[in-house]
């Protein structure tokens, strides 16, 4: 860059970044999934970016990530290695499961990034968990859970947000509002859509935040994620978004019924990484040519990954077993 850019600034275009890495690695996928390249269900991240960014640029790998089945793009933001996840998208040996999970089943504590769960709120009780294990030892640890406003629908998850609460944990609850369940809306599942106002008699610290606004999630979790790491509790975060493909692959679910092209469109018009982009060219943080270099690179990467993965080994049958808990 031409300019001396401030630490937020520098921030920012970390985060700019990660969205985008996210969406041309989910973009690539998706096409391998349509080719038929590979064999296992894809919950794809395309248009949730901003939250798993923002959130992560406040965390180091000394942390704890779960995420759910929807886990590439927080693996991705919490840095994770391309090729690794691609290698388990492919089920081979070099992936971070070793090709015995595939894309729902995501571990690499290299990178804080604990596990993803196809389970619906599956990790979040084993999230809270970790922030238990945190305080214990005494360090600053904090522990993050990932889920949908599906796993809202669970037991789980307010016997989560009581035990958080009740012992103080450094520990932060991030709802991705997308307003589907599978294929099922927010209202026909809840009297209450707002995830932030049912929770409140727990007397945990909440905010209600715009999902596809990077500079409100970044302001907002990282003053959570401070708290936390001061022994001031657990926070909820709950973002408003919208995932632009279906539930699982690579289509837009549109003749099915459940949703219509027109708010598909006009999620898609709400982009967060044209949000973002257009904001910091407008205010000279990037010019366009090093917006255009930073897509260039990463799809470089991406497309290595790619042949990378294509190119290891496949586990090895005799040691199926291997890894299991007897």
């Amino acid at each position: 860059m031409n300019k001396i850019i401030s630490s937020k600034e520098s921030k920012l275009v970390s985060i700019l970044t990660s969205m985008l890495k996210i969406r041309i690695f989910e973009e690539r996928v998706a096409k391998i999934a349509e080719n038929n390249e590979i064999q296992c269900p894809v919950h794809l991240y395309v248009g949730q970016e901003a939250i798993a960014s923002s959130v992560c640029a406040n965390l180091s790998a000394k942390d704890f990530v779960y995420s759910t089945h929807r886990s590439h793009g927080h693996y991705l933001a919490q840095g994770g290695d391309i090729r690794k996840i691609m290698a388990e998208i492919y089920c081979r040996e070099n992936g971070c499961s070793r090709g015995r999970g595939g894309s729902m089943h995501i571990i690499d504590r290299n990178a804080g990034f604990i596990l993803s769960s196809p389970i619906v709120g599956g990790s979040i009780s084993i999230a809270v968990g970790s922030a238990l294990a945190a305080k214990m030892a005494g360090n600053a640890q904090v522990s993050v859970a990932f889920f949908g406003d599906g796993a809202t629908d669970e037991g789980v998850f307010y016997e989560s947000i009581n035990f958080a609460t009740v012992y103080n944990l450094p520990m932060i609850f991030v709802c991705e509002n997308n307003s589907f369940s599978t294929h099922l809306p927010d209202f026909l599942r809840q009297s209450n859509t707002s995830v932030a106002d049912r929770v409140k008699g727990f007397n945990i610290n909440t905010k209600k935040v715009d999902g596809n606004n990077p500079y409100e999630i970044d302001d907002t979790v990282s003053k959570m994620i401070v708290n936390a790491r001061n022994g001031e509790g657990p926070s909820l975060i709950e973002c408003t978004t919208y995932r632009w493909l279906s539930h699982v692959g690579y289509w837009q679910d549109l003749d099915i019924g459940y949703r219509k092209k027109i708010d598909v469109e006009h999620w898609m018009s709400r982009c967060p990484i044209k949000f973002l982009s257009n904001d910091l060219i407008k205010k000279g943080i990037i010019t366009k040519e090093e917006f255009e270099k930073m897509k260039a690179d990463i799809i470089l990467k991406i497309e290595d990954a790619v042949e990378y993965a294509r190119n290891c080994p496949k586990p090895d049958p005799s040691a199926i077993m291997f890894g299991l808990f007897n």
